[in-house]
């Protein structure tokens, strides 16, 4: 077997198509097609099933893919250790807007002052498509907010943040008539507190304004087009507006770091891991 058909077969696997792995390495299909047939060639067995939805993985498939992932690994970590120069190490996050904002830059400002040698990438985006990228393998860990897949991923690291009502300051809070400025993502947890609270509160059928940002929220709100709630770190990271109001929440938000388990993983990833053990916990 060689490393080049266990990275394919890696791809194959996790992305569970074999026209999707080619399209993300950069091959043609019947080229993916043609390794996989030789790996199982050379086993003497199934490696995947073909189905319309895209291919599964036999019993067989799935110990190989355990051991691929240990070896390519393990092949990458050698390299770092042998050549760090060219072979850098790297670390792929997860996270949505509200963490990725002021959470995520004060963590890696930290952490890269002890890892220098590692390179970061961080991928925004909205909760589904983070779980399916971890699922895929496109990101070694994420943060996440509230409900998750819990079978198919496993907490780390877990702590809590503040959260924060913000409104026009010529509005008040619990006025009745009011425009709920919230993401459009139907999952963000920001988005079904500000719901939530305009509920408790008895407002009269208000408004629903959608934004795909954090700014075009606070922007909103700062234009006083309506009232939101969002994380504390992300309303006090620059100087208050004279225009909103803050309201800081009793109630915390719970953050999730997961991963995808496995029996190896990335020396970064443990780094990062310890990292967080180390920062929460003072």
């Amino acid at each position: 077997m060689e490393s080049h058909d266990l990275r394919i077969f890696k791809h194959v696997a996790e992305l569970q198509s074999v026209s999707k792995a080619a399209e993300r390495l950069g091959y043609v299909q019947p080229n993916v097609s043609q390794r996989i047939k030789s790996l199982e060639d050379e086993l003497g067995v199934r490696l995947l099933l073909r189905n319309n939805r895209g291919v599964t993985l036999t019993e067989e498939g799935k110990t190989l893919l355990e051991y691929s992932n240990q070896i390519i690994l393990l092949m990458d970590e050698v390299k770092s250790l042998i050549n760090p120069n060219k072979w850098r190490e790297s670390l792929i996050i997860g996270a949505p807007q509200t963490i990725s904002a002021v959470k995520i830059p004060r963590l890696f400002s930290s952490f890269l002052r002890e890892h220098h040698h590692i390179d970061v990438k961080v991928r925004t985006s909205d909760k589904q498509q983070l779980q399916e990228m971890l699922s895929y393998g496109e990101v070694d860990g994420l943060f996440i907010h509230g409900t998750y897949h819990h079978s198919q991923f496993e907490t780390v690291y877990s702590y809590f943040e503040n959260i924060v009502l913000i409104s026009p300051k010529d509005a008040p809070f619990h006025k009745q008539e009011h425009t709920l400025i919230v993401n459009s993502d139907i999952h963000c947890i920001y988005r079904n507190k500000t719901l939530d609270y305009s509920k408790i509160h008895h407002f009269r059928d208000p408004v629903i304004m959608e934004f795909d940002s954090l700014e075009a929220i606070l922007q909103a709100v700062h234009d006083g087009l309506g009232i939101s709630i969002i994380p504390a770190d992300v309303a006090f990271r620059r100087e208050e507006s004279p225009t909103i109001q803050y309201e800081e929440l009793p109630e915390t938000i719970k953050v999730d770091f997961i991963i995808k388990p496995r029996k190896q993983h990335p020396q970064s990833l443990k780094k990062f891991i310890q990292f967080l053990q180390r920062t929460f916990s003072q």
